[in-house]
């Protein structure tokens, strides 16, 4: 297959198409796509594409922050409820860490173990008042906060993007993961180009 063609199917994966759609807008078969789609998926670097902010020397600076936050989803089946736990960067929006699983606090402790450490070192961490975040994070570094304070708006709208723009996160959908690794793989594959987007914005 063309280069061209493999470009834009890549293209499509971030834009809330079914695989079976994909086959019918570009002309493949669905037997071709799902290797295509795992080599893909498998490909995604750990660090999300991530660019980190710098280890400050001076000494004096501006503290880091960043937002963190869950969201529901499923895979498997859509009994088998899935969190999504997102860390990102407040001033370069870009997402610096993923954790899929349950809700509890194990999960949030992954979660911060994703975290680059520039960013668990230095940076404080906003989350709304989910009780489970309590514990997760140092508590000098963590302010959980009302909806008001508007100090997760960003992370929440990213939700919603995410939600939006990967089939397998729409409520209800038919195109739910078969395979909980493929539900993984494909939101840290949407999440690796929304990053390398924002890389290319300036700030």
């Amino acid at each position: 297959m063309a280069p061209e063609q493999r470009l834009r199917i890549e293209q499509l994966w971030c834009e809330r198409l079914s695989l079976r759609g994909i086959c019918r807008a570009v002309g493949v078969s669905l037997t071709w796509l799902l290797p295509f789609m795992v080599e893909c998926l498998t490909a995604c670097p750990d660090d999300l594409h991530a660019q980190l902010p710098a280890r400050p020397t001076a000494v004096v600076m501006s503290r880091l922050e960043a937002e963190a936050d869950a969201m529901w989803s499923f895979g498997q089946k859509q009994a088998n409820t899935q969190g999504i736990w997102i860390a990102m960067d407040a001033m370069t929006r870009q997402i610096i860490a993923l954790h899929v699983g349950d809700r509890s606090r194990a999960s949030g402790k992954e979660l911060w173990a994703n975290i680059p450490l520039v960013s668990r070192e230095q940076a404080t961490f906003h989350t709304d008042q989910y009780e489970v975040s309590k514990g997760v994070m140092p508590a000098e570094q963590h302010r959980a906060i009302t909806q008001k304070a508007r100090k997760t708006n960003h992370i929440e709208r990213f939700n919603n993007t995410l939600r939006q723009r990967v089939s397998r996160l729409v409520r209800e959908t038919l195109s739910f993961s078969k395979k909980l690794a493929n539900h993984i793989g494909a939101i840290k594959y949407f999440i690796c180009h929304y990053n390398l987007t924002k890389a290319a914005l300036p700030v």
